[in-house]
């Protein structure tokens, strides 16, 4: 349990540890990214690295394509034409402006559609058909017609040749709508110059042209709708008005105007019918006899109960007054003849005979006077009643057609708008009529090309720059490709990060031809990686736990040397050591030390057949021994899986100080996973930029499944630039220098 607690444990962290760290792993190298980077910077160093090669090829072989093609291309050359299009145009005369007004946020889109126009087949044809295109052969090339053909396949060859001249056409023109300014540059691509700039200055001009006539044949089309829509609306008029009148006539509705009666349209709609006329007068008469019953009631009841003298209307009255002035004459005149003669004196007696016919007379013309003001009541009520009772049989008749009125009112605007309407086509028309011949000037041809004398095309910096970039993209593409279906586990984080384990250390690649020069230095790359490595696993394993496996996934991975590298260590810092070959199927180690195969080994010994100590390996240097396989048994699994293993195990566990077994790969064979259940811990072992992850966890899925003690990895033949790092990586890491101090 200690071990296991040590293995999930980062190795550098321990004082015993740490000052070998610090001089051989210093942090800024130990290959491990920032927590906090975006990008991966040592992996894309290292994918373009390891992709340098197919990255190189595809670019130099796009740019040699590029090469190729631009020296075969034909010269092109460009002549340009250049218009002047004014959104707004120039309205001469009234009726030119058809179309609605172009706002100011509609420009750009005006333009642009312009420049498409230009580019459009219909002027195509326009410019073939006024340059003969289709039977120039210099423009379509040479088609010869057969004496033979008929006039059917002539029409036929006739319409191709078109359809050629115009795809050409369409395919090299090209209109280059400016955004800061309206002048457009009309440009035409052609192998000839002189081609090319007279179809540059056709199309300018027949794009003039055909803003002429495209306003010409706005301004006809209008005018044929208008007249349309005018002899429509004047059949609908004409009906419209036959019905009314018909209603009117049926209806009898008659409307007056300014008192004299008129037919329905010599007035408007405005003019009241004589009903209504009438209902208005009788009304108005009405109301005024009204008015004139209540004052004649009014003074009727001030002159019922008061005496008749003492009306205003007696007192004001002039026959009155001059009665009774005449009555006060003769009151004088009696006063006078009463002073001289008695009352019975002739003239005495005839003067109060008159002044008594006097008073009745002043008494009869007052009676008489209020009888008139009664009289008047009494006329005034009974033309009241009368002219009630005509104002209600008039609005009779004016309720009655109040209902006819409706429906007559809505023939009547029918006709009066469909009147109107009429007036304002018929002014339309004449407008548009007088315009109709006469340009706006919306576009204007401002240069004509010329011979154009050095060709645009092939450009052979520009193809080669875009073969550049193209070759760039492509073989990035084909590097992230490659990179994804590649799982050949390269760099130091991906041992831990992905196979789970912790790493023990990681040897450089060396040359074969290098190899046998570093082993012989105990202070190259190679020893000193192997020395770091042995520190790793000292501090991950207890002292006695001292039996290890060394395995890998596959073969060739450099279990063996590592094996017998470490073994030779041990042996130099005194402790005794034994490396057993456990590689029943394909054993290595005598070979490698530059023994041949012995007579008996590793099997005889556990078959006891022999002693340990006659099978070992003679001359090896002090406190090491070897067991190598002699002859390869028959059945290694069996041997593997009997409990002889485990005997040998413990009759050597004590007797050395580490035990080393070199065992065969774990893929495919069984004899690495049965091993591995009798010794203390198991060392994998991966090769960089061989082994496959997806190979490496199934192996290591198949260690633990037989609860094999893992206690890390060693990662061999690692190359620095592959995964990321600078050249020297593995120099700088591992490189002895002489005078520092640990």
């Amino acid at each position: 349990m200690a071990g296991a607690a040590h293995i999930q444990s980062d190795p550098r962290e321990t004082p015993a540890v740490r000052p070998w760290v610090d001089r051989y792993l210093p942090d800024a190298q130990y290959g491990k990214q920032p927590d906090n980077a975006l990008v991966n910077t040592a992996y894309l160093r290292g994918a373009l690295f390891r992709q340098r090669h197919l990255i190189l090829a595809t670019i130099g072989l796009v740019l040699l394509a590029s090469l190729v093609i631009t020296l075969l291309m034909t010269p092109m050359y460009r002549a340009i034409a250049t218009v002047r299009i004014d959104p707004y145009g120039n309205n001469i005369v009234q009726g030119q402006d058809i179309e609605p007004g172009l706002a100011s946020n509609e420009i750009t889109r005006f333009m642009l559609t312009q420049g498409t126009v230009i580019e459009s087949k219909k002027l195509a044809s326009r410019v073939a058909d006024r340059l003969n295109l289709a039977n120039d052969p210099a423009f379509v090339g040479e088609i010869e017609d057969s004496p033979d053909t008929g006039q059917a396949d002539a029409k036929n060859a006739q319409a191709a040749r078109q359809k050629l001249a115009i795809d050409l056409l369409q395919a090299n023109v090209e209109a280059d709508v400016p955004i800061d300014n309206r002048i457009v540059p009309i440009s035409f691509e052609s192998d000839d110059p002189a081609i090319a700039a007279r179809i540059a200055n056709a199309y300018a001009d027949e794009f003039v042209q055909e803003e002429t006539r495209r306003n010409i044949e706005v301004n006809r089309y209008a005018q044929d709708y208008l007249q349309s829509q005018i002899t429509d609306v004047r059949q609908k008029l004409e009906a419209a008005e036959l019905e009314a009148n018909a209603y009117a006539k049926q209806s009898g509705i008659v409307r007056q105007n300014d008192g004299i009666a008129t037919s329905l349209f010599g007035g408007g709609t405005s003019a009241p019918t004589i009903t209504a006329a009438n209902l208005a007068q009788v009304n108005e008469t009405y109301t005024t006899a009204k008015a004139t019953r209540i004052d004649a009631e009014q003074r009727w009841r001030g002159a019922a109960g008061t005496p008749a003298m003492q009306l205003k209307e007696v007192q004001s009255n002039t026959a009155v007054q001059e009665l009774q002035r005449l009555r006060g004459d003769l009151k004088r005149e009696l006063a006078d003849l009463q002073q001289r003669y008695d009352d019975n004196y002739p003239a005495v007696v005839e003067v109060e005979a008159q002044i008594g016919g006097v008073e009745g007379e002043i008494s009869r013309l007052a009676a008489d006077i209020k009888s008139g003001i009664r009289r008047e009541f009494e006329v005034a009520a009974r033309q009241e009643q009368a002219l009630l009772g005509e104002r209600q049989r008039v609005s009779q008749l004016a309720l009655g057609e109040q209902d006819r009125r409706v429906r007559f009112g809505i023939l009547d605007r029918e006709a009066e708008a469909l009147r109107n309407q009429l007036a304002n086509l018929l002014q339309r028309y004449n407008e548009i009529a007088t315009a109709a011949n006469v340009q706006a000037g919306t576009v204007t041809k401002l240069d004509e090309a010329d011979i154009p004398v050095e060709p645009v095309s092939p450009n052979l910096v520009k193809n080669l720059l875009v073969a550049l970039i193209a070759g760039i993209g492509l073989a990035g593409g084909l590097a992230v490709l490659r990179e994804t279906f590649d799982e050949r586990l390269r760099s130091l984080e991906e041992i831990e990060d992905r196979l789970g384990h912790p790493l023990l250390g990681h040897t450089p690649f060396i040359p074969e031809s290098e190899l046998e020069e570093q082993i012989s230095n105990p202070f190259s790359p190679l020893m000193e990686s192997y020395s770091s490595i042995l520190t790793s696993l000292d501090y991950s394993l207890p002292r006695e736990r001292n039996v290890l496996q060394f395995t890998s996934s596959q073969a060739s991975e450099g279990k063996t040397t590592t094996a017998i590298l470490l073994a030779e260590l041990l042996a130099r810092h005194g402790r005794k050591t034994l490396l057993v070959d456990a590689d029943l199927r394909k054993p290595s180690v005598a070979a490698h030390l530059g023994h041949s195969t012995p007579e008996v080994g590793f099997a005889e010994v556990i078959l006891g057949r022999t002693e340990l100590r006659d099978a070992l390996l003679p001359d090896m240097p002090e406190n090491l021994d070897v067991l190598p396989v002699a002859v390869t048994p028959p059945n290694p699994v069996e041997l593997l899986a009997s409990g002889a293993i485990g005997r040998f195990v413990d009759s050597v566990r004590n007797e050395y100080a580490t035990v080393i077994f070199d065992t065969s790969p774990v893929m495919g064979i069984a004899d690495a996973p049965l091993l591995s259940r009798n010794v203390d811990a198991t060392i994998f072992i991966v090769e960089a930029n061989r082994v496959q992850f997806g190979q490496a966890r199934a192996a290591l899925k198949r260690l633990r499944s037989v609860g094999t003690n893992v206690v890390g990895i060693v990662l061999t033949k690692y190359r620095a630039l592959h995964a990321g790092q600078s050249y020297d990586y593995q120099y700088r890491y591992y490189h002895y220098t002489p005078g520092k101090s640990d």
